[in-house]
């Protein structure tokens, strides 16, 4: 049976690896009646964590989506990887639901995760609530994390609930709305009890604290706060129903998920109060490129969805999860991807419970769904029914790879396992690259760092049955010019009997703009070359860059001018006028004071200030050049230039400095000159390798 769009709550819950994000989706489940018992993630029978490398290392790895049931409203929870190698997973959740619930630990506040996670909700200016989590632990303390949370973001944080005692004396919580306190029991159940006469004081003072916040939702609120000095309970949920909507107040909770206590205060909150779809907002691409957000859902009847996450199981095969934007979709609905020109009906529709499918009858606008072995569906597919449409729903923003590896298999067989296995992972997770470099002749793959390369290629390994070597990547030079050559002539001439061949060409070269690649220009008069050989000439230039000078690598951001020449009536050919253009920039290089061009990077480090000495140090020793800092409370982001052939490692060498604390994002972005003994060293290993491929 389809859902009301006004009864749907998508949720994504996200923070910092270690937080309790299952343990508190298991106890969510649990409440609502999806499942019998909240498993313990030790056990490995959780909803969330069912994949083979997930219940092997205790971690989350994946996305995994379940879908519940709380006082006849429907909650969609996405349940995310806390680890920095799998930020895809959780950037596919934040594009799909309309809030977050961000968790942290009791213990340690703001950590790196929670951070840059929170950074990312900023961008896209994403309702959220906290969940402080682990308030049965040593050393929790709400209180201080409330206020460390505020310091950091310096947002509107307004606490909804407050613990009863910390630690071992932790009971439970006391919901500052209802003025109602709930202790949990042995069976992960929360009981109403009535609250502490010793906190009677402390309640006061943080309802107090609440309603000054609950107040800053709506205007009108602020007013009446100010006139009459308190809120009702109903202006209470107003202000933070729409203070939340518009990203202005954040409200917090506090419990102990693997106890069960605080949850349900958070799902009452997340029913009666969290973002519905309709009336949110989709952001579309236009015919000509540009970006609107201004397409609401649930604003037409013709069904639309988009494909936001793909898996590939074992048993129902390729998986694709949709959210609708608008209409209705059922099994017999007509979509279209128009991208793949592809068109067919989805057969079934389910919802899923962890890797529990359950077939429904219909999708309705701003539900989260499941189609099974649909063909037209893949990651960032708009699906549209109505054929004449040119909606195009804005694809995921993922980071670039941070981390390559050069990858190789012992024979033919096993590299094309290899490959096919890979490039089916591509599919699930666009975070995860696989290439095939033409300059260093190497297949690569990318990801988001040691971690989730190693198991990706330890899921390859043992269920393709094969070894695969790797090693680190070579690095793509370029080489150029650093003036003009003056002029350079060459001439080929060849005579066997018959035909010969004859071109005499005559050019000079010199240095263009960066990123120009390559100009030419024919500046022959008389005829002294016909115009059907130019064509010719023009390849053998080409075929001179993609060969390199220096060390074999392309050469790039050369102007060409095309001065003279001189043809044979018989002997001219357009491969005789190619080999003499190749000649003669093979001696205009040689007097065009050519260089390599090594590869530079933007990166972004984010370190505890603990450790930033240290950092500014080593991004020294690699040549780097910090642009900036920003001051992120205890977190420090520092912005460099940095040689690509000096970060190959930098993903396992930062882990070291920092205590496996440290993270980074890094993506290309120019090429420089490269001089010296280091050039020296590149061009040598560079000739040492081709001599060793020609006696091969």
């Amino acid at each position: 049976m389809s859902v009301d769009p006004k009864d749907i709550r998508n949720v994504a819950v996200v923070g910092h690896n270690g937080t309790g994000k299952t343990s508190l989706v298991e106890s969510m489940l649990y409440y609502t009646g999806a499942i019998a018992k909240a498993e313990a993630v030790a056990g490995g029978k959780t909803i969330s964590d069912f994949t083979e490398e997930e219940i092997a290392r205790k971690i989350s790895v994946h996305t995994a989506l379940a879908s519940t049931e709380w006082m006849g409203k429907r909650i969609n929870i996405l349940d995310t990887p806390g680890t920095a190698d799998f930020v895809g997973e959780a950037i596919c959740s934040f594009r799909t639901a309309e809030a977050a619930l961000m968790l942290v630990d009791a213990r340690d506040g703001a950590q790196i995760e929670t951070i840059k996670l929170w950074r990312r909700l900023d961008t896209r200016n994403k309702p959220r609530a906290v969940f402080i989590n682990k308030m049965d632990k040593e050393r929790a303390n709400s209180r201080e994390v409330l206020d460390n949370l505020t310091e950091e973001f310096h947002s509107n944080f307004a606490p909804v609930t407050i613990p009863i005692g910390y630690a071992e004396d932790f009971k439970g919580v006391i919901n500052l709305i209802e003025n109602q306190a709930y202790k949990f029991n042995a069976n992960g159940k929360e009981e109403i009890i009535p609250i502490p006469e010793d906190m009677s004081e402390t309640v006061e003072q943080y309802r107090e604290e609440l309603i000054e916040k609950a107040a800053e939702g709506a205007d009108d609120l602020i007013e009446k706060y100010f006139e009459e000095g308190t809120l009702n309970d109903d202006d209470i949920r107003r202000g933070l129903r729409e203070g939340l909507a518009r990203n202005s107040v954040v409200p917090v909770f506090v419990g102990a998920s693997e106890k069960g206590a605080g949850i349900t205060s958070l799902l009452n909150f997340i029913r009666n109060n969290f973002p519905i779809p309709t009336g949110t907002f989709e952001y579309i691409i236009k015919e000509d490129g540009t970006e609107e957000r201004n397409y609401p859902i649930g604003g037409k009847e013709s069904p639309e969805a988009y494909v936001f996450k793909t898996t590939i199981d074992q048993f129902s095969g390729k998986l694709s999860y949709i959210k609708v934007v608008n209409g209705t979709i059922t099994p017999d609905t007509d979509l279209s991807n128009p991208e793949l020109g592809k068109r067919g009906k989805p057969g079934k529709l389910y919802r899923a419970l962890g890797k529990k499918l359950i077939e429904i009858d219909a999708l309705n606008a701003g539900d989260i769904g499941v189609i099974a072995k649909f063909d037209p569906a893949a990651t960032n597919a708009t699906l549209l029914n109505d054929p004449n449409s040119k909606i195009k729903f804005r694809p995921l923003k993922l980071p670039q790879p941070i981390y390559e590896l050069a990858i190789s298999a012992g024979d033919k067989k096993s590299e094309d396992k290899m490959n096919d296995a890979l490039h089916r992972i591509t599919e699930e997770d666009l975070t995860f690259e696989m290439k095939y470099n033409e300059e260093t002749k190497q297949s690569i793959i990318g990801g988001m760092g040691e971690l989730h390369i190693n198991m990706i290629l330890d899921k390859v390994k043992e269920k393709q049955k094969i070894d695969i070597k790797t090693k680190t990547p070579k690095i793509a030079y370029r080489e150029t010019i650093t003036k003009k050559s003056g002029l350079a002539e060459y001439s080929h001439k060849k005579q066997s009997g018959g035909h010969g061949q004859f071109g005499r060409v005559v050019i000079e070269i010199f240095p263009i703009e960066r990123g120009q690649y390559y100009s030419f220009e024919n500046l022959v008069k008389g005829g002294a070359i016909s115009k059907g050989y130019v064509p010719g000439i023009e390849k053998g230039i080409h075929e001179k860059m993609e060969e390199g000078f220096l060390a074999g690598y392309p050469l790039v951001d050369i102007g060409v001018n095309l001065v003279d020449g001189k043809e044979h009536p018989v002997d001219s050919s357009e491969m005789a006028f190619k080999l003499a253009a190749k000649g003669a920039m093979d001696i205009a290089l040689g007097k065009a004071g050519a260089v390599l061009l090594e590869p530079y990077c933007k990166l972004e480090v984010f370190v505890d200030q603990d450790y930033l000495g240290s950092i500014l140090s080593d991004l020294s020793g690699r040549r780097g050049r910090v642009l900036g800092q920003e001051d992120m409370g205890h977190l420090t982001s520092v912005k460099a230039e940095v040689p690509m052939a000096e970060l190959r490692s930098y993903a396992i060498d930062l882990k070291s400095m920092t205590q496996g604390s440290g993270s980074f994002e890094l993506e290309f972005d120019h090429y420089e000159t490269l001089n010296g003994k280091l050039a020296e060293d590149v061009i040598a290993e560079a000739k040492r390798e081709k001599e060793e491929a020609e006696k091969a």
